[in-house]
């Protein structure tokens, strides 16, 4: 048994070792073509004849047609005041369905987990003349609004982590005098650092790489679109080849912020996935 172990231990390194390579070939050409000089999408050689720095220069510099630095603004603004309140009403939305007990409850949680299965896109047409119809289309506010809409509804996973705080600190608490809102702010939260950081990493990623919402609701408002969609302008068919080892360039600094923060807080991520599932 001891070397079946280890031979099927082994055949499944090698098989993590292949996918891993081939997941990363596209992130290393990306890479590459970050700072190939040549222009173009195609090239006969995977390394770059010549290599430079100007793509990533030219990104904040040639603002005539492309402005990235707007979009890369835009695209924080949106991603961090997305990324607050959806935090915090997914999270107040769990602790009421983990703590509180109501006549309701049984069904809205249901209703919650079957409105959050279907995709957003199927509504999007309908929010885009909601948003107009009140005069928000082709705003940052509208953005925010739409990603922020729906965060009640991925309740379940931190439901599932504050099942597994022991509710005699809540008891404790109220013998104490302390109200739901005292309890909430001052004790669950503090003691909930790791599904606070995977609430709040997903919150953040989602408007950091939507193209689908932006499109519809920004129209042709050049100078209020993120990173998603102005990147995609770069590679049309007028400005693809002038343009595209500049969009590459672009895309290598769209994913440093999310790399960054996923390797600061990976931990704290693993441990809010880990213990809601297994409670949830």
């Amino acid at each position: 048994m001891s070397k079946r172990n280890k031979r099927i231990s082994t055949i499944l390194h090698v098989v993590l070792t292949v996918l891993s390579i081939i997941w990363l070939i596209p992130v290393f050409w990306l890479l590459l073509s970050s700072f190939r000089k040549e222009k173009g999408a195609y090239t006969s050689t995977l390394w770059p004849k010549e290599f430079t720095f100007n793509n990533y220069i030219r990104l904040f510099t040639d603002t005539r047609l492309f402005n990235f630095p707007r979009w890369f603004g835009n695209t924080l603004f949106v991603a961090v005041c997305s990324c607050i309140i959806t935090t915090i009403l997914t999270l107040m939305v769990a602790y009421v369905y983990s703590r509180l007990r109501f006549r309701s409850r049984k069904a809205l949680m249901n209703i919650s987990l079957v409105l959050g299965m279907f995709p957003g896109f199927m509504s999007m047409i309908a929010i885009y003349h909601f948003m107009k119809s009140i005069g928000l289309d082709q705003t940052l506010l509208a953005l925010i609004l739409v990603y922020s809409g729906g965060a009640a509804l991925n309740y379940y996973i931190a439901k599932g982590f504050f099942d597994t705080i022991p509710k005699s600190l809540d008891e404790a608490a109220r013998l104490d005098g302390a109200n739901r809102h005292v309890i909430f702010w001052k004790i669950i939260l503090p003691n909930s650092k790791p599904i606070i950081v995977n609430t709040a990493i997903n919150a953040f990623i989602a408007p950091w790489v939507d193209f689908i919402f932006v499109s519809v609701i920004m129209k042709d408002n050049y100078d209020k679109y993120t990173v998603a969609k102005g990147l995609f302008t770069m590679v049309d068919k007028a400005n693809i080849f002038e343009y595209y080892t500049a969009f590459c360039a672009g895309a290598v600094l769209v994913s440093v912020p999310i790399v960054i923060l996923f390797i600061r807080l990976q931990k704290y991520y693993i441990a809010g996935v880990t213990a809601g599932a297994s409670k949830g």
